[in-house]
């Protein structure tokens, strides 16, 4: 009797001992994949079990799986899958209720998914992991049969255990989804990238800019650097992005440097980085461009700015893939694919010995040209509608369209700041207009001047006032799309009136019916 006291005595005494290690466990870290390992560990010493497991499900698919386990294989824990209600595991977790096995060989619910090899008869306990009244996994344990160990000891034990990583298992188990729903907002967000700026998103039908779009699909495949040359405003960094989303790249930094924007002492730094101490104000350590863009793509604007010290060392990354921090003696290598942009005339450059000839040719495995606006006159009415919808939608205005003149105007006129000058022009005249129609006072004073835009109308009162006429008439025909009677109420006219107009000016109004 004193000896089954004191056997009593030494096993609580080694719970507790047990039970005070796994807290510590768990305060470690509530990471089940660093604390599992070792709990099953001490489990497998304390019971004498041969195996042991944890078992979670997934919410999503309602499966469970084997998170981790003592004495299995990796290629027998990929093999222990149930659904709920499904063997022993399933049906603990489906039910909420531990179970018991004194002999697995006599139960036909043990199914042994995981072909454990058993020499001799076993015997399985499993409980239930719960976050109140809701199951999200379980632990097992089995152990070689013998008929004089009380199964109800252990059971108590596994239980208490279960408890404690419940909440351990519940934080993996969010963390799980988190990281999922993580995984898919990627996903979506590349897909959004793609979309954005893949090449039919960049607004023309122009001949000019099909080509432009051939190029963009040959050089995307590829890891080419690539020259973009081209007049300011074209959209240069439009295509940039429109290669790296479109390349193996798309899911790594794009990185952008505007060259001419950063002073001479700064965009060495801004480039390669610094190391602490290096100049006054370097307190610490810094990485350049260069060194976030990599495994993506660094996309240097204005390129014929660089002094020709910078040249020499942008010639060297290109074909080393290596480079210093400033102040810095490590070498770095990079994996970066490079874009670069200038609107001057780099081989003209070269001609006058200000940039380097080597550095231009490695620039220029692939030119883009990217045309003016005054050369792809087909494309305006396109960017005029695009930049109308955005900046309407912007501001909260409901401008459907421009007007006949007003497109005559932004036909007729130069544009010398090109697109980024066409889409300044559009929101200055959302912003003006208080219509749902842009008209060509809502235009910008350079457009509305004779000499600036070509669009002076030289001759009588008379037929000054007969054009303005006829442009205010055949407005408001396309706003009733050709409706005599809708377009005279908008003019505040009869239709007998408006019909007489629209004789004597020769307009046919089923050109304006949808």
């Amino acid at each position: 009797m004193v000896t089954s006291h004191n056997h009593e005595n030494e096993r609580k005494v080694q719970e507790m001992t047990l039970l005070h290690e796994i807290s510590q466990l768990l305060e470690q870290s509530l990471d089940m994949r660093e604390v599992v390992y070792p709990i099953l560990e001490a489990l497998a010493n304390y019971l004498k079990m041969q195996h042991g497991t944890l078992t979670l499900i997934k919410r999503k698919t309602a499966e469970i799986i084997i998170e981790a386990a003592h004495g299995l294989t990796p290629e027998q824990m990929q093999k222990g899958r149930y659904q709920l209600g499904e063997g022993v595991t399933g049906r603990v977790i489906q039910t909420g209720k531990s179970q018991v096995i004194e002999k697995v060989s006599e139960s036909p619910i043990y199914l042994n998914r995981t072909k454990r090899q058993h020499q001799q008869e076993m015997s399985f306990i499993c409980v239930p992991i719960k976050i109140g009244k809701e199951s999200i996994g379980a632990l097992s344990v089995d152990r070689r049969y013998d008929p004089d160990h009380k199964l109800e000891e252990d059971l108590r034990f596994l239980k208490i255990v279960a408890s404690m990583l419940a909440q351990a298992a519940k934080l993996r188990q969010q963390a799980e989804e988190e990281k999922e729903k993580l995984e898919l907002e990627k996903e979506r967000l590349l897909i959004q990238l793609k979309d954005r700026f893949r090449p039919s998103n960049i607004v023309g039908n122009s001949r000019e800019m099909q080509d432009v779009y051939d190029q963009i699909a040959q050089v995307s495949t590829s890891q080419t650097t690539a020259l973009i040359s081209g007049e300011s405003g074209t959209g240069k960094e439009l295509i940039a992005q429109a290669i790296h989303y479109n390349s193996d790249r798309a899911n790594k930094p794009f990185i952008k440097v505007n060259c001419a924007a950063l002073p001479e002492n700064l965009i060495e730094s801004e480039l390669f980085g610094h190391v602490r101490g290096a100049f006054t104000g370097a307190i610490a350590d810094r990485k350049g461009r260069f060194e976030l863009a990599h495994g993506g793509t660094l996309f240097l604007d204005e390129v014929g700015e660089f002094s020709p010290a910078l040249q020499i060392k942008l010639l060297r990354i290109l074909q080393e893939k290596e480079f210093e921090r400033v102040g810095g003696v490590q070498t770095i290598k990079v994996n970066v694919r490079m874009i670069a942009a200038t609107n001057k005339n780099l081989a003209e450059l070269v001609n006058q010995k200000k940039f380097r000839e080597d550095l231009f040719y490695r620039l220029n495995v692939f030119p883009i040209y990217v045309p003016p606006l005054r050369q792809r006159k087909a494309d305006i009415v396109l960017l005029a509608d695009h930049f109308l919808n955005k900046y309407a939608k912007d501001n909260s205005k409901s401008i459907k369209r421009i007007s006949s003149a007003a497109i005559d105007m932004l036909m007729s006129y130069h544009w010398p700041g090109n697109v980024r000058e066409l889409e300044n022009c559009i929101e200055r005249a959302v912003l003006v207009s208080h219509e749902n129609v842009i008209h060509p006072h809502h235009l910008p004073p350079t457009l509305q001047t004779a000499e600036a835009s070509g669009t002076a109308v030289k001759g009588k009162l008379k037929d000054l006032v007969t054009v303005f006429e006829r442009d205010i008439i055949q407005d408001a025909l396309k706003s009733s799309r050709g409706n005599i009677s809708s377009a005279a109420r908008a003019l505040g006219t009869t239709q007998r009136i408006l019909l007489y107009k629209v004789g004597k000016l020769t307009i046919d109004p089923r050109r304006y019916k949808a």
